[in-house]
């Protein structure tokens, strides 16, 4: 099983209530080889939600609030999915403060990009799960 983010499955969970639909991800689901979820949602967070940024080791949405603890329970949420299901490989929204790989935001909301993980990407990397975003399928 591939654990994807469900935004790419075509899941209204982002934080403005859309998605970043991708076919590939979609067929995948409906072929019963992937699993969508969202971190931010396991996390407790709304949709729609103030966009968040990781800034230095706190994750603070566009209005100054510290929504770490949010994120982190989203990740650990997350990484327990995917061991009940066995996953051995992830598609994550790349950018994203929960599923970014090898790119996320700066932190400063200003749409710059820099080297980094989302806290969920990174926690499933340190479990042995192979991270892919969805310009790698």
């Amino acid at each position: 099983m591939i654990l994807v983010s469900a935004c790419l499955a075509g899941i209204n969970c982002r934080y403005d209530g859309k998605n970043n639909i991708e076919q590939k991800v979609v067929k995948l689901v409906e072929e019963g080889k992937a699993f969508p979820i969202c971190p931010e949602q396991l996390g407790g967070l709304p949709t729609p939600r103030s966009p968040a940024e990781i800034s230095g080791k706190k994750v603070i949405d566009i209005n100054g609030n510290d929504v770490t603890q949010k994120f982190v329970k989203g990740a650990t949420e997350t990484l327990k999915i995917a061991e009940l299901l066995n996953c051995k490989k992830a598609i994550l929204k790349q950018n994203s403060p929960s599923c970014g790989y090898g790119r996320i935001y700066d932190g400063s909301h200003s749409d710059k990009i820099i080297s980094g993980n989302g806290l969920t990407s990174d926690m499933l990397s340190n479990h042995n799960i192979t991270i892919l975003t969805e310009e790698d399928i």
